[in-house]
């Protein structure tokens, strides 16, 4: 993945509902959860990257994803720490930590510290969020084609 910063993605509500399905748009544009146990790619195992549903930005390499027993895919580290954005999230009665697509604001998750070493941090995804990419196809597609919005 290339180190240079991409362009932020900024569209209107109208616009993100044309682009996701009604439960994509509801998770990443609306903050929502998927019910544990029901997301796609939580049992994906091949090898391959985790984009951005909305923008298509690599998040996390598949190499990255455990089983955490959440019910949600889980990440110990995303591809490139500037891919994803922490924010402070107070709600439900709670103190956890936000993780956003740095280009797009989707919401994904949220990242706690009880994941495996060699990071210690589990990033819960929700799966409407991510789309998986195969490395067969990554590795089809060449290192300057990545996909954007």
């Amino acid at each position: 993945m290339s180190s240079e910063p991409k362009t932020k993605v900024e569209l209107s509500d109208a616009e993100w509902q044309a682009r996701l399905t009604p439960e994509q748009f509801a998770v990443t544009r609306k903050h929502g959860t998927e019910r544990a146990g029901t997301g796609p790619h939580l049992n994906e195992k091949r090898a391959g990257i985790y984009k951005c549903v909305c923008c298509g930005a690599e998040l996390f390499p598949s190499q990255t994803k455990y089983e955490s027993g959440s019910g949600w895919p889980s990440f110990y580290a995303p591809l490139d720490k500037n891919a994803i954005a922490e924010l402070d999230d107070n709600s439900l009665f709670m103190r956890r930590t936000e993780i956003r697509c740095a280009r797009c604001d989707a919401h994904l998750g949220h990242v706690f510290s009880d994941g495996p070493r060699p990071t210690g941090l589990r990033y819960c995804t929700n799966g409407l969020a991510l789309e998986f990419e195969p490395e067969e196809e990554t590795a089809a597609r060449g290192p300057d084609q990545s996909s954007t919005a």
